[in-house]
């Protein structure tokens, strides 16, 4: 072998050496840049309280800044208005009759099997198969407490125990209770006893928790691992006046008949849809507070948003916000929540990833099952998507490549609505339909052309015999494909 021979072997074999040392940072540096992903939801928060929107008279500048910097989806929707049932389909991916959480969990409703099963395959578990470590913060309320029959007053909160928590290996959660001056909270390694009361205003001291848990000064994720946090934040759900006074001050010289804005709130009860709870008027003086409770979410949002700066985080971590239903305010003479209309059915979402995601609004027609699915693909994580999972993979839609883009967004009533009972129906980008079963099985139909009328104030149902007949039919198909016998 001639010495040039030799010298060439031996380049050869270097620039190999270098290559395959290159190759291995490389992927190294892949998996140490997995996306971490912060998942945040307010309780009872209404689209129509995003700041940036110049709906309610909120201030909400943090939240503001994720939506100009990122994706928001215009068009979102609660399939199920209610706490419990949007928990679950946000886990699983899977609908209403699917999880059997139909309506919210309590101790009469147990027995029927509504609660969240062992069983499931929820986004955690999937997360921490693929290497996540993740952890859970503030209201839960997925579980049964203990049967108590018709007659004895209803349990709601109960105790998680380590065996349902999917996967879930940082813990600092509760069920459900509406304290929010003065939680209580189960913790990681405490049994059903060992309750903390940090005797601070929930927001803020699960945001103190949550800056903690980024700093991971106890090891509460693991170190070199990516993680997925959920942050359940309880207000602005009611109670609205515990909220604390640094928030009011903004509304301090104002009527609350001057804060509630929208054309379609009545300030008298809807006596038509009445839901049996303490009367519109007796509660819309507290709409104040509710606003600033927005303000005290978006404050609390905030800091955290800091702490993942502070901590070289905040590029490679996906925020998400939104919501598990909204808020009626009167819209309509009704309070709270489980009604078709937009104040209670349209919910924040928004995605934000500025690693890699160009900001935009997004008008896809999208539903919580699919929450799931679409950030599981956005995480690199499509494969994984669970084969029951019902809800669809739109993530897609974050790089500008064609969907099939759903026509419909299904809206279900569990039979604690109204008086009169269960309730489906559908929204379109012109349309909101919706039905109710009256007692003897009488049908209540309500009709609304959004692009019209936007704040759905007139029942168009009776007006067009052949539109009508089109919603039914559409209405019958759609509950066909999802083998629900309503």
């Amino acid at each position: 072998m001639t010495y040039q021979t030799l010298k060439f072997y031996l380049l050869l074999f270097t620039a190999l050496i270098i290559f395959s040392c290159k190759k291995k940072v490389s992927e190294v540096e892949i998996k140490v840049q997995k996306p971490n992903l912060l998942f945040i939801f307010a309780d009872q928060y209404r689209q129509a309280s995003l700041g940036f929107l110049k709906e309610d008279p909120v201030y909400t500048p943090n939240i503001d800044q994720l939506a100009k910097d990122g994706v928001f989806f215009s068009e979102a929707v609660a399939n199920n208005p209610l706490c419990s049932p949007y928990r679950a389909m946000l886990m699983t991916g899977r609908y209403s009759l699917s999880t059997g959480v139909v309506e919210n969990c309590n101790s009469q409703r147990t027995t029927f099997g509504n609660y969240l099963k062992k069983d499931e395959v929820c986004i955690s578990d999937v997360l921490v198969d693929n290497g996540y470590s993740v952890g859970y913060v503030g209201k839960w309320h997925l579980d049964g407490p203990e049967p108590t029959p018709p007659g004895v007053k209803r349990v709601w909160d109960t105790w998680c125990p380590p065996d349902r928590r999917h996967g879930f290996s940082f813990w600092y959660a509760y069920g459900t209770h509406n304290r929010h001056n003065d939680p209580y909270y189960w913790t990681t390694n405490g049994g059903e006893e060992d309750k903390v009361y940090p005797k601070k205003w929930s927001a803020e001291h699960e945001a103190n928790v949550i800056m903690d848990y980024l700093d991971n000064t106890e090891n509460q994720r693991k170190a070199n691992a990516p993680f997925v946090l959920f942050w359940s934040i309880n207000p602005p759900h009611t109670p609205f006046k515990q909220v604390p006074k640094r928030y009011t001050k903004r509304y301090d010289d104002l009527d609350y008949k001057e804060v509630l804005n929208r054309p379609n709130v009545q300030f008298t009860d809807n006596h038509e849809l009445k839901r049996g709870d303490k009367g519109v008027e007796k509660r819309l003086n507290q709409a104040k507070d509710y606003f600033a409770s927005v303000n005290g979410v978006d404050d609390q949002i905030g800091r955290v948003i800091q702490k993942l700066k502070e901590r070289g985080l905040y590029e490679n971590t996906i925020i998400v916000f939104s919501a598990d239903h909204g808020e009626m305010l009167g819209s309509q003479g009704l309070m709270h929540k489980n009604v078709w209309f937009k104040e209670a059915y349209a919910i924040p979402f928004i995605v934000h990833y500025p690693k890699k995601l160009k900001p935009k609004t997004e008008d896809l027609l999208i539903s919580v099952p699919d929450y799931m699915p679409t950030l599981l693909g956005l995480m690199g994580l499509k494969t994984k998507i669970p084969d029951v999972v019902e809800g669809v993979d739109y993530s897609n839609l974050f790089f500008d490549k064609e969907v099939i883009r759903p026509e419909k967004q299904l809206y279900f009533g569990g039979k604690s609505f109204a008086s009169k009972g269960d309730a489906r129906g559908f929204r379109t980008k012109d349309y909101t339909y919706a039905v109710v079963k009256g007692e003897n099985n009488e049908k209540f139909h309500y009709l609304y052309h959004d692009v019209k009328d936007p704040y759905q104030m007139t029942n168009i149902w009776g007006k067009n015999p052949d539109l009508d007949h089109k919603m039914e039919i559409e209405l019958a198909e759609l509950l066909t494909s999802m083998n629900d016998p309503w």
